[in-house]
């Protein structure tokens, strides 16, 4: 079974561009190599996120939110079983959501690639 959004040229650049998934302490550190998390903008004890940071490779992150609108629009036309895609969608617009989406599947990436595992579907309750 594949991951969703992740096809055959998102795979093969994603271990072209990052040969050694332990290089990175966690899936968010690898996020944040990719641009795929808000940029930071921290004042007073005040936090503000704003828009993703666009650091790294610019063509991973391209590929990985144009395989999360795939996802989304194949979810907008015939349903889905992820809770959490589902909610989301109903709180952002799909652009953004599609960035989180992104984001969630890097990590996915990086878990897979570091365990050695297959991926699997989620089991829904």
């Amino acid at each position: 079974m594949e991951i969703p959004g992740v096809g055959p040229l998102l795979a093969s650049a994603f271990v072209a561009t990052v040969a050694d998934a332990h290089a990175f302490k966690s899936g968010r550190c690898l996020s944040a190599w990719i641009g795929l998390v808000p940029k930071q903008n921290s004042s007073g004890g005040k936090e503000k996120l704003g828009s993703i940071s666009k650091a790294g490779n610019r063509y991973l992150r391209q590929m990985l939110v144009v395989g999360a609108m795939a996802v989304i629009r194949y979810a907008e036309r015939n349903g889905t079983r992820r809770p959490w895609l589902v909610q989301l969608m109903t709180r952002r617009t799909a652009k953004v959501a599609a960035v989180a989406l992104a984001n969630k599947t890097a990590r996915v990436v990086w878990a897979l690639m570091t365990s050695g595992e297959r991926y699997r579907e989620p089991v829904i309750a």
